[in-house]
């Protein structure tokens, strides 16, 4: 089975010690958005799941829950983009993120950690030129911690 944390919402930005809980526990109930009647409950167990893939804009609260996944499969796409405060009011500063991926990197490991760069707003402070730029800069950044992190 496959658990997909990150359709709704930043389970590990906003709710990493609530999904903790329910890693201990051993189960989620999940509503039915569709049918608000409709609860499923699903085990959370390594024997039943094969992996959990999370999308998020910030990994870091979830690094002190990390021993709880060491016994699934994981897969982690973290969003980094360029934009400053004035977009992004609430995420963390990219220059922070990038150092949160190299660690959870580190930690989840390389070929479990994807980067998303999107979405892609056009204006006239966020111009083409502008992500081109940001998108060579961070890529040549994670690419060398790549390099690094697959040949140990």
């Amino acid at each position: 089975m496959i658990i997909n944390t990150g359709q709704r919402t930043d389970i590990p930005a906003f709710y990493s010690e609530w999904f903790a809980n329910r890693l201990k526990e051993g189960y989620v109930c999940v509503r039915n958005p569709y049918n608000p009647k409709q609860v499923s409950r699903y085990r959370l167990n390594p024997s039943v799941v094969d992996v959990i893939g999370f999308c998020t804009k910030n990994p870091a609260p979830m690094f002190k829950y990390m021993d709880l996944l060491q016994d699934y499969g994981q897969y982690w796409f973290v969003t980094i983009t360029s934009y400053g405060k004035d977009i992004e009011p609430n995420v963390p500063d990219k220059h922070r993120l990038l150092e949160d991926f190299k660690k959870l990197s580190s930690i989840a490991g390389a070929n479990a950690t994807g980067w998303r760069y999107d979405p892609i707003l056009l204006n006239d402070k966020y111009t083409k030129e502008y992500h081109i730029r940001a998108f060579e800069k961070m890529a040549s950044q994670l690419q060398t911690l790549m390099q690094i992190l697959l040949c140990e």
